[in-house]
């Protein structure tokens, strides 16, 4: 399934996306509490996918988990990215965190920012945990995983690199767009065959497969797991393949009015504008 959070004109809902159109879901609850209760929301998603449901083009389509618990990203996570950044690939993963208050719609604007001019793209599929673990093996990672979607990490590379932990530089806000909705695991066989994509006004920037995580998603969670417990909803971004601005020669950064599309095979795609901060 494809679950969607979406504003029309009646208000903010969760809907299921099939054939063009949006199916609300009768749920009073934040994306965290739908994900967790899940297993027992089929009846329900059965009798909205029966109704006629609404066009899709009608409606806004929002952030998914529009405030998760956490979102972790891991960096240095693709061969090809590893070699254009001129670093040794690493022995361990290497962790950093994207302020909750980052998160994006999936076609909202992004920002960029007073402070500095130096933003830049990072596509990458994105695992939505779907149920508490902690200490998870890596063969009991897939259990956990509530399902996908598309989302960009959004860097300012000159925050992110005035210091050596990264974190600043990856938080600014509207600078974690995810969506168009979340596509749920069991419709995705392997997570680590699907081709992803970015574009910047139509020119392709960024094009791989997941197969070339360096850390496949079962080694990541399950490492993210030791240290912490990994709730329902929370936003793991998965890692970024070659292509940023920032390997360029010259650089080339994001510029107000560029437009900034990102595509996942089975996923979808989202769309940003970006736009300076006033």
């Amino acid at each position: 399934m494809k679950l969607a959070r979406y504003k029309d004109a009646d208000g903010t809902h969760f809907g299921l996306v099939a054939n063009d159109k949006i199916h609300r879901l009768t749920f009073d609850g934040s994306a965290q509490a739908l994900i967790a209760a899940w297993d027992t929301m089929q009846s329900d998603c059965a009798a909205a996918l029966e109704g006629d449901g609404q066009a899709l083009s009608a409606v806004a389509l929002l952030a998914p988990v529009p405030r998760p618990g956490k979102v972790f990203a891991i960096g240095l996570n693709y061969a090809d990215h590893i070699e254009e950044s001129g670093m040794d690939s690493p022995s361990e993963q290497i962790w950093f965190t994207k302020a909750v208050t980052s998160v994006n719609g999936p076609f909202d604007p992004i920002l960029i920012p007073k402070v500095s001019q130096t933003v830049d793209y990072e596509a990458e599929m994105v695992a939505i945990i779907g149920k508490k673990g902690k200490n998870l093996a890596e063969e009991d990672v897939a259990g956990h995983i509530f399902g996908y979607c598309v989302g960009n990490d959004v860097t300012e590379r000159m925050w992110q690199h005035r210091t050596p932990q990264w974190s600043l530089g990856k938080s600014f806000d509207t600078h974690a767009p995810i969506g168009p909705w979340i596509t749920t695991a069991d419709e995705i066989e392997d997570p680590h065959g699907l081709d992803i994509r970015c574009a910047v006004n139509g020119e392709i920037r960024q094009s791989s497969n997941t197969k070339h995580l360096v850390f496949n998603v079962w080694q990541q969670i399950s490492q993210l797991s030791q240290a912490m417990t990994l709730e329902p909803g929370d936003l793991i971004f998965t890692g970024t393949p070659s292509g940023v601005g920032a390997a360029m020669d010259p650089m080339v950064f994001l510029q107000d009015g560029d437009v900034l599309v990102t595509e996942i095979e089975k996923l979808g795609r989202i769309e940003g504008h970006l736009t300076n901060e006033s």
